[in-house]
């Protein structure tokens, strides 16, 4: 659909009143979200519920990512491949839907024309959060506030670091580009503020990080906001593609082969 003055010309239609657009427009945003990210923020909800009323502590309960599927190696390394395929068709979803209204995911600067400068802002912002993260979330878990995050329990296999740096750029693409860019633009196209869409942008982010605990969903509630600002200064979601899969990649790997030599990590 291509936006104009008087509503927007649907491929192969006239004119949609502005009212009929705005309603599709807020159904398109909820099915996207009830296929991704909107989806697991439900699950991510009655999960901290189930957790707060458990009879332990909040942080004596584990919450865990990037678990093993299947006790035989090349059925369990099968599963992990089909997931990341599967998981981002959401994406395709959204280039389609960006292709109806003259526009791809290049306007969301999602493409490989930034090249070293996206990789380089995307270091930088990674090496901020992911400091100020982990200090939240070590202070988050003391205080009672978060659950014990395990990174992976994925067995000692040969498959399992590719895996999971496949896995942390898979989260980078498919969040950014939804939760980010995607969102962004649609809130902006409803009337919305900019203020107010990079807040609903943010708490979209952070209520699908809940299960981790109160401190999970803070620390990405303020990376959101983080990276909102970012995406409007360099009008790229590619630096923070980069800036999360490498936030995810130090997190995944350094729990296998940093967290056990450190004493002061909760496990």
């Amino acid at each position: 659909m291509a936006v104009v003055d008087e509503g927007v010309v649907p491929m192969g239609g006239g004119p949609v009143p502005e009212a009929r657009w705005r309603t599709l427009l807020r159904f398109e945003v909820l099915v996207v979200l009830a296929l991704s990210f909107g989806q697991s923020a439900v699950y991510s909800f009655v999960s901290i519920i189930a957790k707060l009323t458990a009879k332990q502590a909040l942080n004596k309960q584990a919450a865990g990512l990037n678990a093993s599927e299947s006790p035989r190696p090349w059925l369990d390394f099968t599963y992990q491949v089909l997931d990341l395929g599967f998981s981002v068709v959401i994406v395709a979803l959204v280039a389609y839907l960006l292709m109806r209204e003259n526009a791809s995911l290049r306007t969301l600067g999602f493409d490989f024309a930034g090249r070293w400068r996206d990789w380089a802002r995307g270091a930088v912002v990674a090496a901020g959060i992911g400091g100020a993260g982990l200090a939240l979330y070590v202070v988050a878990h003391a205080m009672n506030l978060n659950a014990t995050v395990i990174p992976t329990t994925l067995p000692d296999v040969w498959w399992r670091v590719p895996i999971l740096v496949l896995d942390a750029f898979r989260n980078g693409v498919t969040e950014e580009v939804v939760v980010l860019g995607y969102l962004l633009r649609r809130f902006e196209q409803l009337g919305f503020s900019r203020t107010r869409s990079e807040i609903m942008s943010s708490l979209v982010r952070g209520s699908y990080h809940l299960y981790q605990g109160f401190g999970g969903f803070v620390g990405n509630f303020v990376m959101g906001l983080i990276f909102c600002r970012a995406y409007r200064r360099w009008g790229r979601v590619m630096p923070l593609v980069v800036a999360h899969g490498l936030i995810d990649s130090v997190t995944f790997v350094g729990w296998i082969y940093v967290a056990p030599h450190i004493s002061w990590l909760p496990k």
